[in-house]
């Protein structure tokens, strides 16, 4: 099974609109509303693709009873930790060229007690799992070495990690040597305080990220792929060019699609090219959707993997 956690969920409010322009007015066409978080949208590309997963996330308030009842219609199990506090509503307001405004509120506190019963749910589910997925931020006030405690846990039971996330979570997850990082640009920038430019930027930052702790890096560049780097090798994953109209989760897609396809036994290169097709798979879709296996492989057999030594 792979396992996956997200311990700032939201639920996400999503507006199709005629168009957005600055200072003028849009009509909204449609709304949906869907339980949303990293680690949630991880759970549902694995399970469209034929994967077993669960999804452990907290849940409190108003906002989270409709974030229960929306979870009940998913198709892939989830595990829901009740915790005190109202948690929070994410927007995403798409037009109809694919301009994308995403707006996340920042979350709900949580109590230590709430993150013990947290890290007992997960730790219960380990000895069933072969990989942990820790994915998405920290609520406010949670200590930014909560992900390298629940690293060390994960380890102990020889289950394999990913951390996607951002900022002292990520800066401080490395230290516990998960498995696999995967930040996008823009995080990757943060955690090293530079700007990433040029191909060779890019490599050195692998090489920084690297010495931090992880074991394997990939690094998501939107619509120019992936860069990736393993203890003997770094590789650029380059997809086909294709219409962007929603980028919003490619890198969420992205992360599920590399742990399914190694979970498989494709090898990391493999898994990476799975990884990249998925996310610009998911990217030519309008809103917040995720392309399933059928559309995922099309754009597989394009994806083109070249070595950096």
């Amino acid at each position: 099974m792979i396992l996956t956690l997200t311990v700032n969920p939201a639920l996400d409010r999503n507006l199709s609109v005629d168009r957005l322009a600055f200072e003028d007015r849009a009509y909204i066409l449609e709304t949906s509303e869907s339980p949303g978080g990293r680690g949630i949208n991880a759970s549902r590309v694995i399970h469209t693709f034929g994967g077993k997963t669960l999804a452990i996330a907290p849940s409190g308030g108003a906002t989270g009873k409709r974030f229960e009842a929306l979870s009940s219609d998913c198709t892939f199990p989830m595990e829901l930790v009740p915790i005190a506090k109202e948690m929070r509503t994410n927007f995403t307001v798409t037009d109809e060229q694919g301009l994308t405004v995403k707006l996340n509120e920042l979350g709900p506190p949580l109590k230590s007690k709430e993150l013990d019963r947290i890290t007992a749910a997960v730790e219960s589910k380990l000895p069933k799992a072969r990989w942990l997925m820790i994915c998405g931020s920290l609520p406010p006030g949670v200590a930014p070495h909560f992900y390298t405690d629940l690293i060390h846990v994960a380890q102990k039971k020889k289950v394999k990690t990913l951390l996607d996330t951002d900022g002292d979570a990520l800066l401080h997850g490395m230290e516990a040597k998960p498995t696999v990082v995967c930040p996008n640009q823009q995080e990757a920038e943060r955690l090293l305080n530079r700007a990433l430019i040029t191909r060779s930027h890019l490599v050195d930052a692998l090489q920084r990220i690297h010495a931090m702790g992880a074991e394997s890096i990939i690094l998501s560049l939107g619509a120019r792929g992936a860069i990736a780097k393993t203890a003997s090798e770094i590789i650029e994953v380059i997809p086909p060019r294709v219409e962007a109209v929603c980028p919003i989760g490619a890198g969420d897609a992205l992360a599920a699609a590399f742990v399914w396809a190694i979970d498989r036994k494709n090898d990391f290169v493999d898994a990476v090219r799975w990884g990249v097709a998925a996310g610009t798979a998911s990217a030519k879709l309008p809103g917040l959707a995720y392309a399933d296996l059928e559309q995922t492989k099309k754009v597989y057999a394009q994806v083109d993997v070249r070595s950096l030594g």
